[in-house]
């Protein structure tokens, strides 16, 4: 599936604007609510996350054709890592384990805020960079007989 780059980056931005809030109050209930909207990303897919529905219903009628697409798979598994520090988040925060909450919330809203302000993807690098790997170590095992 191919998705529209420009509603990566306003996912990214609403994001940055939710962990912010969560830093700024420490509530664990919306990092779990942000956490949610990460996993209907990544469980049902891109265009199924509430982010993804605003940009699709929303933005993009008034933006117009994007000029290319990308590959949902990179940015579905960035919304997966961001899933898993906004989980540890808000464990951190419910549990009382303060620093880890504002840690695991920091980690998160400096990819968001990578991804929102520069475009660059931090979970989509590193989904690439798995994938080189993986080919490699596949392709290292294959010895010709």
């Amino acid at each position: 599936m191919q998705v529209d780059p420009r509603g990566q980056r306003f996912a990214a931005a609403v994001t940055t604007v939710v962990l912010i809030a969560v830093l700024v109050n420490g509530s664990w209930v919306l990092l779990a609510a942000q956490a949610l909207v990460f996993a209907l990303a990544t469980f049902l897919g891109l265009r199924y996350g509430p982010y993804g529905q605003v940009f699709r219903l929303v933005v993009r009628p008034r933006l117009g054709p994007p000029r290319e697409l990308e590959d949902a798979g990179p940015p579905r598994f960035a919304q997966g890592v961001g899933l898993a520090f906004a989980l540890v988040g808000a464990v951190g925060y419910g549990t009382g384990i303060t620093w880890l909450g504002i840690g695991a919330t920091a980690l998160a809203l400096g990819a968001a805020f990578l991804n929102a302000a520069f475009g660059f993807c931090l979970g989509c690098e590193m989904y690439l960079l798995i994938r080189r790997l993986t080919a490699k170590i596949r392709s290292d095992r294959e010895v010709p007989v």
